[in-house]
């Protein structure tokens, strides 16, 4: 079926607008008078995750965000809450954002529950928009009666999430910025400053510091090379993601990016984080512990981390404990390992899990701290001293010259 949007009026005579998925514009027509409103216009739209002809620019629509994500599950959350019935709901949230990528996806999803889908079925046909935790956390929720208390749940952690996420990006954009600048600033000068200087040089004959010939190198090598560099290190990363697409290749550069400096501490360090929280958010649902461990570590960024997460489910599908399949996967702290032991025997895995995830949030945010209070001044020196070393390589000579006017 397709998407149609359509205009109309209700009885008041207050102008709408929505969504409605139906096989045709007749279908769609009815379907808008079903919801007790008068169509005025009805137009098919493209099916979310299909696109329109024209341009689609990287990071201008099309993407659900985590933060679109956090608000409407949070609408969702409150409407629910207070006994307004899912398709309802999901409607009115998908009518508030509909200039948001995640409004018509929450149109379609509506429509699939009038049709007699479940709320997790209905979520199961955009797997790229709704993690597989969140799908799997509404599933027990329908089953289990609690789905408003397990929306709060999906949303104090989506917003977490997106929150930390934020952080660390915004943590690390100054020194990217910073980096990127003096690059360029860098660049310039040998491009367009140095050549000019080399010709007083040149027309002076005087004879050149090893320092100063060295720059003037660095100069020809950059305008005469610098075209090809660029192209062979897009060709390079291009290269380089093919050769991460290899589902071998990826979880190798996993492993290695887990268990050697300086990226080990910051991967083990936050793929804990978000397995626990995951994990954390699934348990105090009532998913079943199989399936919650397959949901979190579908959702845990490190590709070897995922395996050893999923051989840590099965281990627990075999019949052990959770405390030992985690430990024999040795890839998670030794920190949330007791604690989980402390909530299998206590009966609180979920609470439990709650305070360790918290704590390892914690910690990550401390660790994004150190790095970036380092980074920033590694780069603030790197790039200065690359500009002091040009600086003299120009003054020297000068300084030279003027010594001999003065003999």
């Amino acid at each position: 079926m397709a998407g149609w949007r359509y205009q109309a009026v209700d009885a008041s005579g207050r102008a709408l607008t929505g969504m409605v998925e139906a096989t045709s514009e007749t279908a769609a027509r009815a379907m808008v008078r079903d919801l007790g409103l008068l169509p005025t216009q009805v137009s098919a739209q493209p099916r979310a995750g299909t696109k329109a002809p024209g341009l689609s620019l990287p990071g201008f629509g099309g993407r659900v965000s985590a933060r679109s994500l956090a608000a409407a599950t949070r609408q969702l959350s409150t409407m629910i809450g207070s006994d307004i019935r899912i398709e309802e709901a999901v409607r009115i949230v998908g009518q508030e954002h509909e200039n948001q990528p995640i409004g018509p996806i929450l149109m379609e999803v509506a429509s699939s529950i009038v049709e007699g889908q479940s709320f997790a079925a209905a979520l199961e046909r955009h797997p790229r928009v709704f993690p597989e935790y969140f799908r799997a956390s509404i599933a027990a929720g329908e089953q289990s009666g609690r789905l408003s208390e397990v929306l709060a749940h999906l949303t104090d952690f989506v917003a977490a999430r997106e929150k930390a996420g934020r952080k660390i990006q915004l943590a690390l954009l100054y020194p990217a910025l910073l980096a990127g600048v003096s690059l360029l600033m860098i660049t310039l000068l040998l491009v367009y400053v140095v050549p000019d200087i080399v010709k007083v040089f040149v027309s002076r004959g005087a004879a050149l510091p090893l320092l100063t010939r060295a720059l003037i190198g660095l100069s020809g090598a950059v305008q005469s090379f610098g075209l090809p560099l660029l192209v062979f290190m897009a060709l390079l990363g291009f290269g380089w993601n093919r050769w991460l697409a290899v589902p071998a290749n990826a979880r190798a550069f996993a492993r290695f990016r887990l268990n050697t400096p300086p990226f080990r501490g910051f991967t083990r360090q936050l793929n804990a984080a978000r397995f626990a929280g995951s994990l954390a958010t699934l348990v105090r649902s009532d998913v079943p512990l199989v399936d919650a461990l397959r949901a979190a570590a579908a959702v845990t960024p490190n590709a070897y981390v995922r395996e050893r997460a999923l051989y840590a489910t099965q281990r627990v599908r075999e019949g052990a404990s959770l405390r030992r399949a985690l430990s024999e996967a040795e890839v998670f702290p030794r920190m949330l390992l007791a604690v989980v032991a402390s909530g299998e025997q206590s009966g609180r895995l979920g609470p439990g899990l709650e305070r360790a995830a918290a704590d390892l949030e914690q910690d990550l945010e401390q660790l994004v701290t150190a790095l970036v209070a380092l980074v920033e001044p590694a780069v603030l020196l790197v790039m200065g001293g690359v500009v002091l070393l040009m600086v003299l390589a120009i003054l020297m000579p000068i300084i030279n010259l003027n010594n001999l006017a003065g003999l």
